[in-house]
């Protein structure tokens, strides 16, 4: 395999920015490689957009000299960006992000993670990559262009889908602990395996893992429920001893507890087998986070009933509570994202209610207008929810979801409830009762939406506003208390 690579390598470094920057380094007088993650990417016949040069000099002076030669070629200089502090830069060639550094050494406090950084050799640039597969370099260099420099062979752990580390795995993990994660995101990403020396290192650094900002963590989370099968990463995340120390409320599922010979779901396993069926079905990473918590209330609500068995009442109304408390732990974004995992874990057991209820007009009225436009990922969420193995259930739950879609289909149609709004707000009512906010205005606002739903009164303003006086006379009581006068339409009533 090695062979058929070092003689067509050339032709994968195709765009113009390899043979500039072989020739800003040779006027240099300096050795540069492309390294890391696209050559990685070239061998797995996966696009790449970001290249990663080392040189054995200034990064920050190759690049200067590279976006210097850029402009004689095209007529436009690109922007350098240079972060003087790390000694890297970066600039675009194209549809081709650059980044620049000189080739460095590390050593590092056990208290930290930031390295003591020292200029070094492409052998010590090498050296202390996280992974084999992701420290091999190419030159670029006119005279030596395409050739592969390949110290640890990765790419035969790149053909046996293997992720070790260049030297001891004790030492790289101890060094930077988010390699572990690292390692973990690319088996999952990538389907390779992580082998046995290395896994075993994972284990036993895993609680160096708490220097790591919840941000960086949180990065490799994303990528990991990006992947295409996110469950190999959170199975390996929970043997390897990470998972309860970054995410102990998803361990807190784990488990199967019997009482009287009768015995639940390991919910842990059916949540990952949810997050694959979703993404089967979707890149979202928002709903496939919706899909990882949509249980995550249930060891907080499971209780065992004799008659009933194990239950997990209002598992969903406790999960959508949660969703702030975990994003804010978590530091993810506490924007519309978070309100959409939570709106959907909140949500997520309500067509499955409308469904065994006989899919009635009213339940789907109320199901389409809380969903809002948001109904089709609750739909998909729902349905990669069902993980029954008995052939029988599946087919009933589907079958369904089917005729809960057409009626949903039918209604919304007729009327856009995905778009609904009361009839009347909260300042109409305020206006013409002479009262100040209260729950008299939420309690008719929600009588009216319930007529509407049961199909007692028509979807307008007229109607509801008729309703609504009649609901503001059976409340006079309440409304005189704060205020308010109703003698006006006492007469129109």
């Amino acid at each position: 395999m090695k062979e058929h690579y070092m003689k067509n390598l050339s032709e994968h470094l195709s765009h113009r920015a390899f043979r500039t920057v072989g020739r800003a380094a040779d006027e240099l007088g300096l050795e540069a490689y492309v390294v890391g993650g696209y050559v990685r990417d070239i061998f797995l016949n996966r696009p790449s957009k970001d290249a990663d040069f080392v040189t054995v000099g200034s990064g920050i002076e190759l690049a200067r000299k590279v976006a210097e030669l850029i402009a004689e070629e095209t007529g436009r200089k690109p922007r350098v960006a240079v972060y003087a502090n790390y000694g890297t830069a970066q600039l675009r060639d194209g549809d081709l992000e650059l980044e620049f550094v000189g080739a460095r050494k590390e050593s590092y406090h056990r208290e930290s993670r930031n390295p003591i950084v020292e200029d070094g050799t492409l052998e010590d640039d090498q050296q202390r990559r996280d992974f084999t597969i992701n420290a091999m370099a190419i030159c670029v260099n006119a005279e030596r262009f395409g050739e592969l420099v390949d110290p640890f062979d990765g790419i035969a752990d790149i053909e046996s889908k293997s992720i070790r580390t260049p030297l001891d795995p004790d030492v790289t993990f101890s060094d930077d602990p988010l390699r572990m994660m690292r390692a973990i995101r690319f088996a999952s990403q990538l389907g390779f395996f992580i082998v046995p020396e290395t896994f075993n290192a994972i284990r036993r650094n895993r609680k160096r893992i708490e220097i790591i900002t919840k941000e960086r963590i949180n990065d490799e989370l994303s990528k990991i429920i990006r992947s295409p099968r996110p469950s190999v990463g959170f199975k390996l995340l929970d043997m390897s001893g990470l998972l309860e120390l970054i995410f102990p409320e998803l361990c807190e599922l784990k488990g199967v507890e019997t009482q009287e010979g009768r015995g639940h779901k390991d919910n842990f396993l059916h949540t990952l087998k949810v997050l694959d069926n979703v993404a089967e079905k979707t890149d979202d990473e928002w709903i496939r986070w919706a899909a990882l918590l949509h249980d995550i209330a249930k060891p907080r609500v499971k209780r065992y009933d004799p008659k009933l068995g194990w239950t997990f009442h209002n598992h969903n109304f406790i999960g959508e509570k949660m969703i702030p408390k975990l994003f804010r732990k978590m530091k993810l974004p506490l924007n519309e994202k978070m309100k959409f995992v939570a709106k959907l874990v909140g949500l997520h057991m309500r067509p499955q209610s409308v469904a065994d209820d006989g899919v009635s007009d009213s339940g789907v009225r109320r199901l389409i207008t809380d969903a809002g436009d948001d109904i089709e990922a609750l739909m998909l969420l729902c349905e990669a929810d069902i993980t029954s193995k008995i052939p029988e259930k599946v087919k009933r739950q589907l079958e369904g979801f089917s005729r809960l879609r057409v009626r949903m289909d039918e209604i919304n149609a007729a009327d856009n409830y995905r778009k609904w709004k009361n009839p009347v707000d909260g300042n109409e009512i305020m206006e013409r009762y002479h009262i100040p906010g209260s729950k008299v205005i939420a309690t008719i606002k929600e009588s009216i939406k319930e007529a509407i739903m049961e199909g007692e009164i028509e979807n307008n303003h007229d109607a509801a506003l008729n309703y609504a006086d009649q609901l503001a006379l059976s409340l006079r009581d309440e409304i005189e208390a704060l205020g308010g006068n109703l003698d006006a339409i006492s007469i129109a009533n």
